[in-house]
């Protein structure tokens, strides 16, 4: 059965009349606001993170945490670390962002869910910026280090970057999930309380 182009389906739309074309179907405020929520929530943990870190080393041969324990250790907290600050991020989102009244309950959650994984996205361009532009400047006045480097020692290297490149890259999708999840709660509470 086709349908006339303007007719408005009473079930899809309840209010009877659908969101017009002249708003935005983006609310940035609450991103940029999810945004710096989940970029100061990550600069916490990660300092957190690097006091125990530093305190579960030791420059004595034989004492303290093991290169492999660390590593997962490590990845461990950056999986932590993603998980509630895209989570913080995608909720305040979510919570935040404008009430679109009249638009169906699916085009609601599809939106809430893009705050909340566009705050993700937006707080990891900016935090790899931040870390891109740290290397960059700590790298400038580095003299370069007279050490005999060994053929177990660049392989125990590349054991550790490969670990931690593959924790970073679960850590990221973890955190694009989590950030979505918590836009669409965040967005559905933001509908119960008016």
């Amino acid at each position: 059965m086709a349908t006339h182009p303007h007719h408005i389906d009473p079930v899809l739309y309840p209010a009877g009349v659908p969101e017009t074309g002249g708003g935005s179907a983006l609310s940035w405020s609450a991103i940029v606001a999810g945004t710096v929520g989940a970029i100061a929530l990550t600069l916490t943990l990660l300092a957190l993170g690097a006091a125990l870190g530093f305190a579960s080393i030791s420059p004595w041969p034989g004492v303290g945490a093991r290169p492999a324990t660390f590593t997962i250790g490590a990845g461990v907290w950056l999986i932590v670390t993603q998980w509630l600050s895209a989570g913080l991020g995608g909720y305040l989102a979510g919570r935040l962002r404008v009430r679109w009244p009249g638009l169906h309950t699916d085009e609601v959650l599809f939106r809430d869910t893009a705050h909340g994984f566009l705050t993700w996205a937006t707080a990891t361009v900016v935090m790899t910026g931040i870390a891109v532009v740290t290397a960059s400047l700590a790298n400038i006045g580095s003299a370069p280090v007279d050490a005999s480097v060994t053929r177990d020692t660049i392989d125990a290297a590349r054991k550790v970057a490969v670990a931690f490149a593959g924790f970073s890259a679960l850590s990221l999708a973890v955190g694009a999930f989590v950030g979505s999840v918590g836009g669409a709660v965040g967005g559905r509470l933001r509908d119960l309380h008016p």
